[in-house]
């Protein structure tokens, strides 16, 4: 029980550390940023004034509003109890809106999209890895270099294939946006069901390249493990092969759910490239706008909301290891 303490408040402590150091570095890189994002504001609101003063007096007044008149010490602080809040402040590049309104309207697109589609991948791609891995075969010599190529296509080209082929040439699907753009978000199937086509294309995008990695390693992982001394003196003494293909396959599967852990830690920012291509109204896109208008309030936000994520995930893992994995309970009882 002591190794067990020890791990998990080992794990904690070094969680809190990366967890602090992140959140320094979140709130002072995108800082670090050339230009003045306030002075892009003001040019906006002051257009067609010719008196020097007063747009000198707007400028003075929003500086103020956004606190960058601040020492960075002072902003920073006043940043941490913001944040304790739940208040990141005002978007510069969608201003007046606050950050907190474009990430609510923002962050359900994502997680509706990323989430299903990265487990959908995973189930499928590890499924067909671990075929590969027992019958060999046929089967095996044409998974595998179908999941090299798949996995080894960036994810822009598969977007853009399924744009081109499906949207474009044979028009299955529309090719951008969450829905059509001559309806008004409401609770009827006519809007519903546009949300759902509009969703196939950016969805099999990611999935498809999802596949083709999660079958690569869970095919390494199952024949290492299927050639293991344990599984050679299993069938020695008679055991089904049932029941040994279920302990391989179990084994097999760690490092997958490791893979599974970090992907669901970085969805927000794995949605870029499919949100952009697909002009998807989710986070990806808006992180985009955010770092063009130089909005760093805004990009400290998400990518603090990733960074949270993925820490989550890690630490999540970690634990649940603790608990599963038998050489960490060897290890802590020794």
């Amino acid at each position: 029980m002591k190794g067990y303490l020890r791990y998990f408040s080992t794990k904690v402590l070094w969680f809190l550390v990366t967890l602090v150091v992140a959140f320094i570095l979140n709130f002072y890189l995108p800082r670090l940023m050339p230009g003045d994002p306030v002075a892009a504001i003001v040019s906006r609101m002051a257009q067609g004034m010719s008196n020097t003063t007063g747009i000198q007096a707007i400028y003075e007044q929003y500086t103020e509003l956004f606190g960058t008149n601040k020492p960075m010490y002072e902003q920073f602080f006043i940043y941490v109890r913001n944040v304790f809040r739940g208040d990141f402040g005002f978007s510069f590049s969608q201003y007046p809106r606050t950050v907190a309104d474009v990430l609510r309207s923002s962050i359900w697109w994502t997680i509706g999209l990323q989430f299903p589609a990265i487990i959908v991948g995973w189930i499928i791609g590890n499924s067909l890895g671990a075929l590969a891995a027992y019958r060999k075969g046929t089967f095996d010599r044409v998974l595998m270099p179908v999941s090299i190529f798949l996995s080894n296509l960036p994810a822009f080209g598969m977007a853009i294939i399924l744009l081109v082929v499906f949207g474009v040439s044979l028009k299955w699907f529309p090719t951008s946006g969450g829905y059509g753009f001559d309806l008004i978000p409401n609770f009827s199937w006519k809007f519903f069901w546009s949300i759902f086509i509009h969703y196939q294309l950016p969805f099999w995008s990611i999935v498809v390249i999802t596949i083709g990695g999660q079958a690569i390693g869970m095919r390494s992982m199952a024949i290492y493990e299927l050639n293991a001394d344990y599984v050679k003196y299993a069938r020695f003494m008679g055991i089904k092969d049932r029941k040994i293909v279920r302990y391989v396959f179990r084994n097999a599967m760690l490092p997958q759910i490791t893979g599974l852990a970090l992907a669901i830690g970085t969805m927000i920012f794995g949605a870029v490239v499919a949100e952009i291509i697909f002009s998807y109204p989710g986070l990806g896109s808006t992180i985009l706008t955010a770092v063009l208008g130089q909005d760093y309030p805004l990009i400290s936000a998400t990518t603090l909301i990733i960074t949270i994520m993925v820490l989550t995930a890690n630490f999540a893992l970690e634990i649940i290891y603790g608990f599963l994995d038998p050489r960490i309970k060897a290890a802590q009882a020794d």
